[in-house]
């Protein structure tokens, strides 16, 4: 297995917008943890500690409730048809790291 040389992050080094956007694109279906952690450089696991410290507590059981069900999120559950991180329909956001379209 090929090792990463991506350092990974605390979140306690991201700006109020990283973390705002970091949520935005946790609750979304279709942005898999792999987008997350090439543009923020922070693991699943990082991001849940994340979520769960932002988040209402309510809130975080019903992101992680539908996260856990959702094939889209883990790249071992998704279809390999997909093969982007994001939707060919999603509009272009300022800022994105990720090479747009």
């Amino acid at each position: 297995m090929a090792t990463r040389s991506i350092a990974i992050k605390e979140t306690s080094d991201l700006t109020e917008r990283d973390i705002d956007r970091i949520i935005e694109m946790a609750w979304e279906d279709r942005t898999p943890f792999d987008a997350i952690e090439y543009q923020f450089s922070l693991t699943e696991d990082k991001v849940k500690e994340l979520m769960k410290r932002e988040l209402k507590f309510s809130s975080y059981r019903l992101w992680r409730k539908r996260v856990e069900s959702c094939k889209t999120k883990h790249a071992k559950k998704r279809s390999d048809a997909i093969d982007r991180f994001k939707c060919s329909r999603q509009r272009a956001i300022s800022s994105n790291k990720i090479a747009k379209r």
